[in-house]
């Protein structure tokens, strides 16, 4: 029987009057004010959230892969040996499988209960450039929806107790010679003629088998469909560790959790610039931790999802509780984004003392639906953030992202405080929701944007709130048909 401290205690019985009060306002009443679904100090949540989210710890017994055939010469296969590693350590009753200093090829790696396995400093996993080496097909997810399709480089399937930590390098070795052509895109070497995952018959093929329920076990893909594996999914796995790893040159997605519960992802430093390289996607997850990390990607930083139209509604978890602390970005789409495959929906985020700086950094803070997509967003709230420079929006909640169908999407009690830009890009806070189904409950509070284009745009949104925000040099005030009072 698990054992809590007395301020352990606290925090849950706090999470837990919380929720109580969030889930009797939403049932009393059809409409929503600016601090319904939270708490007064919405932030005492979050650390009800922290207390529940306990990274897993592992017996004091290494295994170091050197002992089952490992060579760090970069050029022997250690596919066997880090597999061997793994499995003795795992029927052990676990450990740490120990990567020591050197420069190890290697296919994927499945993760085994209770293992953590343990770069140490000058470790380098390559992992194998070569389609083939990750089959088998697994069963994962794509873009929000499940198929069976190449293995992750590092996957784990419903285990439980597992880890990747140390000061080493994980490789994926993506570059315009391999995977990231896949995408179809020039800029990522793609070449006409050759195939690519928009050709009718492959992506557009899965996302069709979603809408039309056919067995996961049926959608097979892998050779000849083009969709690339992500880096590290751990799929329907409980207490899950990444921390210290240097994660380099991606197919595609990096961080990848799915269906998860308790995540602790920290001290990580994730550097790809290719495709669709988001640095970390929480998807289904509840109970999630990302930490003192550092983001320099092709796509988001960090993007929090929870499944794709009708496979999304279809499993129907949300991704909740996620507490983002203390955490840099660089380059990116945004630095905290939710969606776009959000039709599971979205709560409880909290991010705090986070900073953003890039001119290749598009957004601070993007929330991205449509009417394909549904779900319902809800309870964000950053806190205590600094922004060098953005090239687009401060903020930007999109309810039209890509295409519209009869799944009018929710986005409400959105909160902002203790946030300074440099340099605001195109518009300081964009909002674009529904006639039926506005964007509601957003406040800015202590907020001072600097050097933006056009202070702020709104279409169809309802009790919008500016408390002490500055937008070049000037204090904004909303017209009352937007305010709360309006």
């Amino acid at each position: 029987m698990k054992i809590y401290t007395y301020a352990q205690s606290l925090c849950i019985l706090a999470f837990m009057l919380v929720m109580v009060a969030c889930a009797t306002k939403s049932n009393t009443s059809g409409s929503t004010t600016a601090t319904a679904g939270a708490a007064a100090d919405p932030w005492q949540q979050a650390d009800a959230i922290l207390a529940q989210i306990v990274p897993p710890t592992f017996p004091d017994k290494d295994f170091n892969i050197t002992k089952y055939g490992g060579v760090g010469d970069g050029k022997t296969d250690n596919s066997a040996a880090i597999k061997k590693a793994i499995e003795t350590c795992s029927s052990a009753g676990g450990g740490r499988v120990v990567v020591p200093a050197g420069n190890y090829l290697s296919g994927p790696i499945y993760l085994q209960s209770n293992v953590n396995l343990h770069l140490e400093k000058g470790a380098t996993i390559l992992f194998s450039t070569n389609p083939k080496d990750y089959l088998p097909l697994v069963y994962t997810r794509w873009e929000g929806v499940e198929l069976m399709n190449y293995s992750p480089l590092i996957y784990a399937f419903e285990e439980k107790n597992i880890a990747v930590t140390g000061e080493g390098t994980l490789d994926g070795q993506a570059n315009e010679t391999n995977w990231w052509p896949w995408k179809g895109n020039r800029r990522h070497g793609w070449k006409p003629g050759t195939p690519n995952q928009n050709d009718a018959d492959k992506r557009a093929a899965l996302f069709q088998m979603a809408e039309d329920n056919v067995p996961v076990s049926e959608r097979k893909f892998g050779e000849g469909f083009y969709l690339r594996p992500q880096f590290v999914q751990p799929y329907r796995c409980e207490n899950v560790l990444i921390e210290g790893v240097t994660i380099i040159n991606s197919p595609m997605w990096i961080l990848n959790p799915v269906l998860c519960n308790n995540v602790t992802i920290q001290g990580v430093r994730v550097e790809s610039q290719g495709p669709n390289s988001d640095g970390c996607d929480p998807e289904s997850c509840k109970n999630v931790l990302i930490k003192d990390c550092f983001f320099n990607t092709g796509d988001d930083c960090i993007a929090i999802k929870s499944g794709r139209n009708a496979d999304g509604r279809r499993i129907n978890v949300p991704s909740e509780n996620i507490v983002i602390q203390g955490c840099t970005m660089a380059n990116g789409h945004g630095g905290v984004v939710i969606g776009s495959e959000i039709s599971g929906g979205v709560r409880n985020v909290f991010a705090e003392n986070c900073t953003m700086n890039s001119p290749l950094l598009d957004r601070a803070l993007r929330i991205k639906t449509s009417s394909m997509r549904g779900g319902v967003v809800e309870n964000i709230y950053l806190r205590n953030i600094e922004v060098g420079q953005v090239a687009e929006q401060v903020i930007r909640v999109n309810m039209f992202y890509e295409d519209s169908g009869p799944y009018i999407p929710t986005v409400r009690n959105v909160e902002v405080r203790n946030m300074t830009v440099q340099n605001g890009g195109d518009v300081g806070v964009l909002l674009e929701g529904y006639k039926e189904s506005p964007v509601q409950n957003l406040r800015l509070i202590n907020v001072k944007i600097n050097n933006v284009k056009e202070p702020y745009k709104f279409s169809n949104v309802k009790n919008i709130e500016f408390e002490n925000v500055t937008i070049n040099g000037k204090q904004v005030t909303l017209p009352d048909s937007i305010s709360p009072e309006g």
